[in-house]
């Protein structure tokens, strides 16, 4: 069995050699973005509603407790990102530095945000997700498609 995968190996080549080469490079990749995916997943997995802290960014505390930035960055009367730019540049500033510009402290910028957060959580729970449909469970099965009175004639 041996000598006979040695033997393939000897015959192949070079155009052979460089689809192995390519195939291995593919795996490689995808094993690394496989790797950086599930780092990431359970890294937020164990990040949700963490305490807010001043290194924090706003993005990191919309991300962290699941609303959408653009509440946070109102709460805090920031300018949000223009959502039909894509390359205007995030607000990467640190809660602390955001504080010292508005004259204010991290507690009353955390107190702030946590009460944006509060509102829009009540807000989410209150506004069902296609109005004028009854709230769901997420994990509830998709209703049955309408019934047809007409006796099923097209």
């Amino acid at each position: 069995m041996r000598r006979g995968v040695v033997q393939t190996l000897k015959g192949f080549g070079w155009r052979q050699w460089l689809v192995v080469l390519l195939f291995f490079v593919v795996l490689g990749a995808t094993a690394l973005h496989a790797t950086f995916t599930l780092r990431r997943a359970i890294y937020w997995r164990q990040h949700q509603d963490d305490p807010i802290r001043g290194w924090m960014t706003v993005g990191y505390v919309a991300h962290s407790y699941r609303v959408p930035p653009r509440v946070l960055y109102e709460a805090l009367d920031l300018p949000p990102r223009e959502p039909h730019d894509p390359h205007a540049p995030r607000d990467r500033r640190p809660l602390r530095e955001i504080a010292r510009e508005q004259g204010r402290t991290v507690e009353e910028i955390t107190a702030t945000l946590q009460a944006a957060i509060a509102r829009e959580r009540e807000r989410q729970r209150a506004t069902p997700p296609n109005p004028g449909a009854p709230p769901t469970s997420p994990h509830a099965p998709p209703p049955p498609p309408p019934r047809r009175d007409d006796g099923g004639k097209p």
